[in-house]
């Protein structure tokens, strides 16, 4: 296991100790909102690290191209679900808002699972829009934890780039899919 890889797989470790982090936040422990606040900053952090490396070591991996969005939709993900469920938070995350960021990637995750059903390969590659959501969730993410009275500004630039990159890649995946095959012979 290379050390992009490696750094992935301590994200993904690191998501239950954030969870933990949040579900036992109460205003009596504050510091654990603090925590769960350097964990998700590590998560991103390690992120930009990990992709930096691998790609400046020239060490992409299928492993690789699986533990990185993996770690980020883990963290993500758990994020939005809590900060929209636990009462104790002063500002929290609409159930909409919620609800927009786990749709668009059940989507992509179904997309992704029918194209590689159907045609035997699949070729993952972030767009920039992925990536521009991916920030903007990660900022939402970081302002609700700092319970920034502003903080329904960078969620909705979220929601809205949620909603772009997602119509992005059901059209790349459409694309994908009814591409004709040059490999097959014909009858």
């Amino acid at each position: 296991m290379n050390i992009a890889n490696k750094i992935s797989t301590f994200r993904i470790l690191s998501v239950p100790f954030f969870i933990a982090c949040l579900l036992y936040y109460s205003p009596e422990r504050e510091f654990l909102r603090f925590v769960a606040l350097g964990i998700f900053v590590l998560g991103v952090v390690s992120d930009a690290v990990d992709g930096y490396i691998a790609r400046r070591s020239k060490l992409v991996s299928k492993a690789g191209m699986v533990l990185d969005p993996l770690g980020d939709k883990l963290l993500l993900m758990s994020a939005f679900i809590i900060l929209s469920s636990v009462n104790s938070f002063g500002i929290k995350f609409p159930v909409w808002v919620t609800l927009v960021v786990i749709s668009r990637d059940v989507i992509i995750l179904l997309g992704t699972v029918l194209i590689y059903m159907i045609k035997q390969k699949l070729n993952i590659s972030p767009t920039r829009w992925g990536k521009f959501t991916t920030t903007f969730q990660m900022l939402s993410v970081a302002v609700v934890l700092f319970q920034v009275k502003s903080a329904f500004v960078f969620w909705w630039v979220a929601v809205i780039f949620t909603i772009i990159s997602g119509v992005d890649y059901i059209m790349r995946g459409f694309k994908v899919l009814y591409a004709v095959d040059n490999n097959r012979n014909s009858i």
